[in-house]
């Protein structure tokens, strides 16, 4: 996954910032015999204060953004393991559902895996910064057509792995088996096709996700999953709504 963090417009800047204070040759040429100076990177480091004035006005205005409150959650949006649904990964796929339905409303179901999401949501504000954290990666919402039979073999990832995070799907997972799979309702059937929301990442064969690789047709839809998320909260709270995700059953383990 391409990795992204808040902190990571800090460490551009501060190279950016190093690159403009060296010469403006166009190439830098070695002379004489090269020698090396380690370094000691850690709390016993002076602060620079040049570049620390240099950087202050950017790092306060990152701050606000991250800081802005956009939502609030009225339980906590949490991902224990060992369980085939919790309140984050449903969170998660519903909004990832709800955002692609906008452009394509006969996509009818959304996928995601557990691994990707990276912190829970305590209950209380929900910031940008918190859905930075939650999905720091660069990956993108994709649009996939898959036939039944990829549906089918989809389920049994989800089963095998013990559930992940879906939208519009439910299922039952029976002695490692995925049974009584529906899309939309329905039961799925061989001969047609669904439209599916997820991530390029997963689209791409991360998380060693199985039933994505020979879709019927593909879109990369060109949004973020974190502007998702972001636009999902902030629209719930447009419309006077707090995030109150539950667990309704999607996924239940046969003891």
């Amino acid at each position: 996954m391409k990795y992204f963090t808040p902190r990571s417009y800090l460490v551009w800047l501060a190279v950016a910032l190093g690159l403009e204070s060296t010469s403006c040759n166009k190439y830098f040429t070695p002379h004489g015999q090269a020698t090396y100076t380690k370094f000691q990177i850690d709390s016993t480091l002076a602060d620079d204060p040049t570049f620390i004035r240099l950087y202050e006005p950017y790092k306060q205005q990152l701050d606000a953004e991250m800081n802005r409150v956009i939502g609030y959650a009225d339980t906590a949006l949490t991902k224990p393991s060992g369980v085939p649904e919790t309140r984050l990964g449903n969170f998660f796929a519903d909004a990832l559902l709800a955002e692609g339905q906008k452009r394509y409303p006969d996509a009818v179901f959304s996928f995601g895996t557990k691994g990707g999401l990276r912190i829970e949501l305590q209950k209380g504000n929900i910031t940008v910064g918190n859905l930075f954290e939650l999905m720091p990666f660069e990956n993108e919402l994709v649009l996939l057509e898959l036939s039944g039979d990829s549906v089918l073999q989809l389920a049994r990832f989800i089963a095998a792995t013990g559930g992940q995070p879906v939208s519009g799907l439910r299922m039952k997972i029976d002695k490692g088996e995925a049974a009584d799979i529906t899309v939309a309702g329905k039961p799925v059937e061989r001969s047609r096709t669904y439209k599916l929301i997820t991530y390029d990442y997963l689209a791409n064969g991360g998380d060693n996700s199985r039933g994505l690789s020979n879709p019927v047709s593909r879109i990369n839809l060109g949004e973020k999953v974190r502007e998702t998320l972001i636009t999902y909260v902030s629209e719930q709270t447009q419309a006077g709504k707090h995030i109150n995700t539950q667990l309704d059953g999607r996924i239940i383990h046969n003891q």
